[in-house]
């Protein structure tokens, strides 16, 4: 029997610090349940949160409350979220409304101190606080933080924005927390970039930047047997993807805008603010969660991911042809790219590469040597479908390139004829200041050999990535967005282009 990941856990104690990265990428999931209903809130959280377990595989955490009660119960853990969450936790954190956090470090800052949802303790009483993303001006704003005597616990930037959010607004409060002014105010300090979730009294309030760099969107439960909207919802759910909906019996409302601030409680959504972008700057979504990060069955910006990747296949096709016997992928996330190459160039589709399921993503653990031992572990070789062939392989994405030479070395020394890489993409050039874990020029393939030597390199036949016209091509065709003939471009393209929605602060 397989010996499983050894699981850290803390339930409502202090963590040790440490010092580590700033930098972190995540998913966040919302849940309130409307009145007189029998939600099992804290069940549909860790269910809600295994549907983005994708997005971050180190750590997860959930924090629930009960209404009329200013307590709340809290459990975070270094792990998967079946791990973290037994049904002994979560028959422990019976509540009527909570937020979740599954997370994964960058640069090597795996540890407890860092898991959300952070919680603090305000005059008004407890907040609590999940955030997707990274601040671009996280140095300059912690500075503010420490210098109004705010001591900090960890060295994430979540917890700068939950200390924030603490601050009353220039122009006071004479009737209690004004919460949208305080978010109002927190959004006029960092443009960039977070999807936010904070817990107060009998609500939740969603939030994203004026770029809407990170995913946000709405759900809501509808009673059982009036499936079609007609009788009022049961409870309410807001998650970083529309795909965790469906596992749990929720049905996709809407995005949350850019900018845009929603209060959530037992009476329904409320919008109470959308903040400008300022100098009317064009809308600034992550490109790259179309590409990798994603799963293929989320709608975002009014589409299906899979078959925005299906069209970057199609076009890369078009872009970069070749003579070949089979299409293959680069499973699983390049397979929708891959059947989309294979429609257009009439080469047949066939598997060479079968996944363990078993190991996690490589993109997405801390160090290298973790990365390295993933892909020896990853990949199975169906030889019988390639032997003799000439292969165009499909992968999304390639980063700094540890992946795909031991996967063409594979293919070859077990047969293939050819080996052509197409990368449904264009190359990664530039660091994410915004929340993926692409940290320095230097690990990026791309910047080290020129575009004709990465075919020695890499001991492939060819290898032609996807233009950025053609990514942006393949992404904006299917948008279905209120404002989206305002702009001419909706996307954020720094990694590839090096052009920047806001200057970075680290420049």
């Amino acid at each position: 029997m397989a010996s499983r990941t050894p699981v850290v856990v803390q339930s409502n104690l202090s963590c040790d610090e440490e010092d580590d990265s700033l930098r972190e990428a995540c998913g966040v999931f919302g849940c309130i349940a409307a009145s007189n209903t029998q939600l099992d809130v804290p069940q549909l959280l860790m269910l809600g949160l295994t549907g983005l377990q994708h997005r971050g595989q180190e750590s997860a955490g959930i924090i629930t409350g009960r209404l009329g009660n200013p307590s709340f119960k809290k459990h975070i853990g270094m792990g998967m979220v079946s791990q973290i969450f037994t049904e002994e936790v979560v028959a422990k954190m019976r509540g009527d409304l909570g937020i979740g956090h599954t997370r994964y470090s960058t640069a090597g800052s795996s540890v407890l101190a860092n898991c959300q949802p952070f919680e603090v303790e305000t005059l008004q009483g407890k907040i609590a606080v999940a955030h997707n993303g990274e601040l671009i001006n996280c140095r300059s704003l912690r500075q503010k933080v420490l210098k109004h005597g705010i001591g900090l616990s960890t060295s994430s930037d979540s917890e700068v924005i939950t200390q924030l959010l603490c601050n009353s607004p220039p122009d006071g409060e004479p009737n209690g927390a004004n919460w949208m002014a305080r978010i109002k105010q927190f959004m006029s300090e960092s443009h960039l970039s977070y999807a936010v979730l904070m817990m107060f009294g009998d609500s939740v309030y969603a939030f994203r930047d004026p770029f809407g760099n990170r995913p946000l969107c709405l759900g809501q439960f509808q009673s059982v047997g009036c499936l079609d909207g007609t009788d009022e919802p049961e409870g309410w759910v807001v998650s970083s993807e529309s795909c965790s909906f469906q596992s749990i019996g929720a049905t996709y409302v809407r995005e949350v805008l850019p900018g845009e601030i929603l209060q959530i409680n037992q009476s329904g959504i409320r919008s109470m603010a959308v903040v400008p972008r300022p100098d009317n700057s064009p809308p600034a979504f992550c490109i790259f969660e179309y590409v990798y990060f994603a799963r293929p069955d989320s709608l975002i910006q009014g589409q299906m991911v899979y078959s925005v990747r299906m069209r970057c296949g199609r076009k890369l096709a078009e872009e970069a042809p070749v003579e070949a016997d089979i299409v293959s992928t680069v499973p699983e996330s390049a397979t929708p790219a891959a059947l989309g190459y294979s429609q257009m160039s009439g080469i047949q589709y066939t598997e060479v590469l079968t996944k363990n399921r078993y190991v996690g993503r490589t993109f997405i653990q801390p160090s290298t040597r973790l990365r390295q031992l993933g892909v020896a572990k990853k990949f199975g070789i169906l030889t019988e479908n390639f032997k003799g062939k000439r292969v165009v392989l499909v992968d999304d994405s390639i980063v700094r390139g540890n992946t795909i030479t031991p996967i063409i070395r594979l293919l070859k020394n077990s047969g293939a004829a050819e080996v052509h890489i197409r990368v449904a993409s264009p190359p990664v050039k530039h660091p994410c200041y915004m929340g993926i874990n692409i940290p320095t020029k230097q690990e990026l393939i791309a910047n080290q050999l020129k575009p004709e030597q990465l075919a020695d390199y890499f001991g492939a036949d060819s290898v032609v990535y996807l233009s950025i016209d053609g990514l942006v091509e393949a992404v904006s065709e299917g948008m279905s967005m209120p404002d989206q003939d305002l702009h001419k471009t909706h996307h954020c393209t720094a990694c590839l282009s090096g052009k920047y929605p806001v200057k970075p602060e680290t420049w």
